[in-house]
This record gives structure tokens, sequence and C-alpha cells, in this order.
């Protein structure tokens, strides 16, 4: 998943909590999971950004606006305590809209790049945070394709600013969920760091070099709507 999901500059969590969900992992709890998915996601999309940025497809100004309300908005949501039930309802509806955005993404490059407007990037930075904090995820799978989409940034560029929206937004998760609930036993966490580290420097250096953006989406897309329909099965 780190892997795959770093070759465009997302830190994987949705990929995470899919792949956790369908395993024993899933007892756990809706804070476990968030958690260890952020902890990851500060691991694979670090790496990303960096590697983004060091071939120069990184644009401060086209990532602040959405960083300076995202931050605020991760915090508060990921202090929220939910049921498991609520959890995994918010969780499946998340995990089927991801699998939907991997389908429709063509992800082709943007000839015009136009000028983002500060109002939108705040406005749609709160709306990520809301869902960052509630789901426990980094948000670049949803402000990846809204970039590109609205033509604010190629898919490189977009990748770059994803990279960073994400690690900043985890850490704010992991920081809000610690102090209004508190930090879960991180004591097995080091056979996942070590999988998503040597997977998030092999994807994002490769998608930062010479990707062609194509990789396999529908793999990706199946594992999402599965780990949704598990956890639907469950509710009901």
């Amino acid at each position: 998943m780190a892997l795959l999901y770093s070759t465009v500059g997302h830190g994987g969590a949705s990929g995470y909590l899919a792949i956790l969900s369908l395993s024993v992992y899933a007892n756990e709890g809706d804070l476990w999971l968030k958690q260890y998915a952020w902890f990851l996601n500060l691991i694979v999309a670090g790496i990303a950004f960096f590697n983004y940025r060091k071939e120069g497809f990184h644009n401060f100004n086209l990532t602040w606006p959405f960083l300076v309300t995202s931050i605020p908005f991760t915090f508060f949501a990921s202090s929220l305590k939910i049921g498991n039930d609520q959890y995994n309802l918010l969780l499946s509806i998340f995990l089927v809209f991801a699998a939907w955005k991997l389908l429709v993404d063509k992800k082709e490059n943007v000839e015009d790049i136009r000028t983002l407007k500060v109002l939108d990037g705040v406005l749609i930075g709160a709306i990520i945070g809301l869902t960052c904090g509630l789901v426990g995820i980094g948000g670049g799978v949803i402000l990846s394709p809204i970039l590109i989409i609205n033509g604010w940034a190629n898919p490189k560029t977009a990748a770059a600013t994803s990279s960073i929206f994400i690690w900043c937004n985890s850490l704010t998760g992991i920081l809000g969920s610690s102090i209004s609930q508190q930090l879960v036993d991180l004591g097995n966490i080091t056979p996942f760091a070590t999988a998503v580290l040597l997977g998030g420097f092999i994807g994002s250096k490769y998608g930062s070099r010479k990707a062609p953006q194509s990789s396999v989406k529908y793999l990706l897309s199946a594992v999402l709507i599965i780990a949704a329909s598990k956890r639907i099965i469950e509710i009901l």
C-alpha cells in the first residue's frame, strides 16, 4: 500500500485502514486504527514530500491556504469521541468514496495552471480537515483530485502539496486524539513502520522521477470496497 500510494504523493492511510479492517486489528477500535494510520502516514508522506520537493515540484503558495484551516479542524475532529458503529459507518462511506475517486480520477496533465484563490483553499482545507480527524486519514486522496480537476496543479505538483498536507494533518490528528483521549500502545508498530518505510521510499522515488501516473488503481479500489463492505455487514 505504501509503495502504491507514495507514487502519487499519498501517505496511504485509506489503504492501511482498509487492510487493517480486514484483519484481527479491526477489533482494536477506532482510536487504535486512526492513530496507527496517522503514524504510518508520517513516515510515508514525509519521504514522499522529501523526494517530490527535491525534484522541484513543491509550490508553497499552493499549499498554505489548505493547511491554515485543515490543521485546526483536524485537531478539533480528532478530539471527538464517537461510537464504534458511527465510526464504522463513516469509515465505510469514506472507503467507498476513495475507491470511486481512484476509479474516475484520470490524473491527466493540466495544460493551463490556474491560480488558487485563497478563500477556496481555506474552505476546502476546513472540510478535508474535519474528514481527516473523524476518519483517521491525512486527506491526500481528497485533495489531489481537487487540485487537478480545478486546474490548480499538475499531478506531480499536486503530489508534493498532498504529501506535506498529509504529514501535517496526520501529526495534528495524533496530537488531538492523544490529548483528548489517549495515545494507543505502539508496541507492535515496528513491523508496520518498516514495511511502509521501504514501500514509501521506493514508491515516491519512482513517482517523483519517472512514473507515468498510471498504477494499479483498480486493485486499490477493490481492496477499499471489500473493506467497506466488511464494516457495513458488521453494522447490520
